[in-house]
């Protein structure tokens, strides 16, 4: 299995009227070929920017990386000139749009937007390459689809718009999608319908698909490995089934408590009390600490590293899960005692 991407300490800032906030501050994370690394967290946690960062579209000012690497099969992509990254964009790895009115359009017709990815990157002429759009079109269970690819964005239901999204960024078959917040605003039937068709495809080419999302539900099924953000940064790092079945993170698991379960209906739904963190003024310390059950003096004044969860907890093997939480091993072991 081949290294895709990987990302080393990335670093991005944003200089505003009133400061400096720091986004993103020091996140590393890896994806294979053929596997899902889905990304979570609360809204301004830092997953958008971050895969931002990656693609190379960080509006710039104000947005401005300040150091770590991109790795994309080896070659850094921060060190690559604007011409030679636009190549990769698009061919080589793609990105799916949160807001699918916003990314595509609005006056040109659905065919034709996909048909220019053929004529710009292949060199197609116009009509092999409406047909190569149909069938994209086709390929991502947009019915009527040669009669549909006439008709503008606004004809579209928003799940439509998603699939048509997914068609664009996989029109030139690349090795990596980012996928930021597919399906956001969608109902649920939805949403397993347009994570059917990602999940689909990622087997079908054999990708690498990075899933940003704040819905535990969403990645369940299709994630293989879990990212957890908090204010810029990796809390916490597992494999899925372990991630559900066992946090080591108390963030991790407010999010996962705060998840409806039809067993406990009746009761009052958990929320992790206070708000994320002004990324102008981060707290001292682990940045989770103002709002955890489990915060003692030592998480106020020293920032915990990732540590590396280890086999003798009865959590996999070494290396294989990260917690950036001084007390991780009092978090798994208050679970197994719940559980016991």
């Amino acid at each position: 299995m081949s290294r895709l991407l990987e990302v080393c300490d990335l670093r991005v800032e944003f200089r505003t009227r009133d400061g400096v906030a720091e986004a993103v501050g020091g996140v590393s994370y890896a994806v294979d070929a053929g596997q899902t690394l889905a990304v979570l967290g609360e809204s301004g946690s830092g997953k958008s920017v971050t895969a931002q960062a990656v693609m190379g579209i960080l509006d710039s000012p104000p947005g401005r990386i300040t150091g770590g690497q991109v790795l994309f099969q080896g070659r850094d992509l921060l060190t690559m000139g604007a011409e030679e990254r636009r190549r990769i964009r698009g061919a080589a790895m793609a990105m799916i749009f949160q807001d699918a009115l916003s990314a595509l359009n609005p006056v040109v017709p659905v065919g034709a937007q996909l048909a220019e990815m053929y004529e710009v990157h292949r060199g197609m002429s116009r009509k092999d390459a409406r047909r190569r759009a149909v069938e994209l079109m086709e390929r991502v269970r947009i019915p009527a689809a040669a009669q549909r690819a006439g008709d503008h964005p606004h004809q579209f239901s928003g799940g439509m718009r998603q699939r048509i999204m997914i068609a664009m960024a996989m029109a030139l078959e690349p090795d990596l999608i980012i996928a930021d917040e597919p399906t956001t605003a969608l109902d649920v039937t939805v949403q397993a319908q347009v994570m059917e068709v990602l999940a689909e495809l990622r087997r079908e080419y054999a990708m690498g698909l990075v899933l940003i999302t704040h819905d535990l539900g969403v990645v369940a099924d299709v994630a293989d490995t879990i990212a957890v953000m908090y204010a810029g940064r990796i809390v916490e790092t597992a494999p899925v089934r372990d991630l559900y079945r066992r946090p080591a993170h108390p963030y991790t698991r407010g999010l996962l408590d705060s998840v409806p379960r039809v067993d406990h209906r009746g009761e009052r739904l958990y929320a992790i009390k206070g708000a994320p963190p002004n990324p102008l003024a981060l707290p001292s310390g682990c940045p989770f600490h103002p709002r955890c059950p489990r915060a003692q003096e030592v998480c106020r004044v020293e920032r915990p590293p990732l540590y590396e969860v280890t086999a003798a907890a009865g959590t996999g093997s070494p290396g294989a899960r990260t917690s950036a939480c001084h007390f991780w091993k009092d978090e798994l072991d208050a679970l197994d005692a719940v559980n016991a």
